[in-house]
């Protein structure tokens, strides 16, 4: 059986994030979507682990070989715990191509048996991210067309209260 992992932040999951897990689902038997603690972001969150997890579960209750986990430490500790090998991630430009390749040498220097798996996003969400999410609800402007209808709401009433 053919396993992968997710990873990422997701404070909040975009409907980027769900079309790469959704084409993720269709490659490989399992998906995990594997919800992480970013060093950089520390502290910086809107939503807590188990909110964004629980935001992944509603959003992905469709596709039956998704799971979510979550987990605070190294990507590459995590997946020879679970004993999975493939890592996919999504990437929307050049940028991010740059720190994702890095990440991937680093977990396979750290697992040599790691293979991460990169699937650029379509064109309509090349330019979303959490953080513009996030600014644009806070802000009162209209993010519904940026995330999942499933839990658009919660979002919207999360970021509105801040």
């Amino acid at each position: 059986m053919s396993k992968a992992i997710c990873p990422g932040s997701f404070d909040p999951i975009t409907n980027g994030h769900l079309d790469v897990i959704e084409r993720a689902s269709k490659l490989f038997d399992e998906v995990v979507v594997v919800v992480m603690s970013n060093y950089k972001k520390k502290g910086s969150y809107t939503f807590t682990e188990e909110e964004r997890a629980e935001l992944i579960r509603k959003s992905t209750a469709f596709l039956g070989n998704v799971t979510v986990d979550i987990y605070d430490g190294l990507l590459a500790k995590y997946a020879q715990e679970k004993e999975i090998t493939n890592i996919v991630k999504g990437l929307r430009a050049v940028t991010d191509f740059e720190d994702e390749f890095q990440q991937s040498i680093a977990n396979r220097h750290m697992d040599q048996n790691l293979e991460t798996i990169f699937l650029p996003c379509r064109e309509e969400n090349m330019f979303l991210s959490s953080s513009l999410v996030r600014q644009i609800g806070t802000m009162g402007g209209d993010i519904s067309a940026f995330v999942p209808d499933s839990i658009a709401t919660d979002i919207i009433c999360r970021l509105k209260a801040k």
